[in-house]
């Protein structure tokens, strides 16, 4: 159940995703942290820090979709209730 559902709201967080990372990416970083990261960008320093983002992103990311999933499935179930109901009473 929810198939078309379910790939509408998996596309509506990928959107959102997408245009959070965009934000992220064009905000603007305060002076101390700037020149801090410009010297961890060299290194061994830098790809442990873009594995650790990664594994909490992939972990967040799941938790997203599962919640997603969940309520597309809760959000069918209701409506299917209340299209029952509806054709009781008529």
């Amino acid at each position: 159940m929810g198939g078309w559902r379910r790939k509408i709201v998996v596309l509506l967080v990928f959107y959102f995703a997408g245009f959070a990372t965009a934000i992220y990416f064009l905000a603007p970083v305060p002076e101390g942290k700037a020149q801090a990261s410009s010297r961890e960008k060299s290194g061994f320093v830098s790809a442990l820090k873009s594995d650790e983002f990664a594994k909490s992103f992939n972990q967040g990311l799941h938790k997203c979709l599962d919640y997603a999933k969940d309520a597309a499935d809760y959000a069918g179930d209701y409506v299917h209730k209340k299209l029952e109901e509806r054709k009781s009473d008529s």
